[in-house]
């Protein structure tokens, strides 16, 4: 599948600001499930976008802008070309030993109720880990209502039966690596063909490791493993490690920035 997106992040200053800085993970990489066909980032300022890598070899863009500022637009787009793997990662190197992606972080912690369950769910579960996770991924998709809340750790997320996909994320994560399975955060996008409303937030899943089979992910906010209707973005231990967009502004107002995702189905140019 082709899709293109237009991701754009858009903060208003009042009072003006003197200058900001922006750090970005706003380009996915290749890998056997996708193709960037074309990609670019635009800043409604003058700057330098500098290129490098995190340690989770995500592309990262950073940029400083100086001087007053009312407002500042970043807007990623592009085509990713996407084929369905049935959730399997390959094509990637990595760079940390698998015991990394079993630290907890304050959004993935567990409590004694959060542990219960993840217990329980495995002595119910098939032997082998696929098995596990996938009765995990539907035990936590039953449980947990889709809605935007003021809150996405783990913990606040299970005891309120409710919260967005980035938060149930952390609670699949959480209740993973308690029963033993490195795991990760992956952020990205999602295609929903009949929505053709901008959304409000990236998409977000996790990602686990299967002896033998690598890294596949598990998207408890859907109860399916991602296929072709998803691109991949960053990686983290959590969603801040993997946030499209995080900076600051020097001044003594505070932005909370307005967010347009479109995810739509491209066409092939014409030969």
């Amino acid at each position: 599948m082709r899709l293109r997106i237009v991701h754009e992040t858009a903060y208003s200053y009042d009072p003006p600001a003197t200058g900001a800085i922006q750090t970005l993970r706003l380009t996915p990489r290749g890998h056997d499930g996708q193709f960037v066909i074309n990609w670019r980032i635009e800043v409604d300022h003058d700057c330098r976008l500098d290129t490098a890598s995190d340690p989770f070899g995500n592309v990262v863009q950073s940029f400083t802008t100086e001087g007053r500022l009312d407002g500042l637009v970043i807007t990623a787009l592009g085509e990713v070309e996407t084929h369905d793997m049935a959730g399997m990662v390959r094509g990637q190197s990595e760079r940390f030993p698998t015991a990394v992606f079993l630290r907890d972080t304050p959004l993935t912690e567990s409590n004694a109720a959060l542990r219960t369950f993840a217990l329980d769910v495995n002595a119910s579960a098939p032997a082998d880990r696929l098995s596990k996770l996938h009765v995990l991924m539907g035990a936590i998709h039953e449980a947990i209502a889709v809605e935007t809340t003021d809150h996405d750790d783990a913990i606040r997320t299970f005891e309120s039966a409710k919260g967005d996909p980035r938060a149930i994320a952390h609670v699949f994560i959480a209740a993973a690596r308690h029963l033993g399975i490195p795991t990760r955060y992956a952020s990205g996008y999602l295609y929903r063909p009949d929505d053709s409303e901008p959304v409000s937030a990236e998409h977000g899943w996790a990602e686990a490791l299967i002896d033998g089979v690598g890294w596949i992910g598990f998207d408890a906010t859907m109860n399916l493993c991602p296929t072709d209707y998803y691109v991949r973005l960053a990686i983290g231990l959590d969603r801040v490690g993997a946030a499209p967009v995080r900076g600051t502004a020097y001044g003594d107002g505070a932005a909370v920035p307005r967010v347009s995702i479109l995810v739509s189905e491209a066409r092939a140019a014409k030969r």
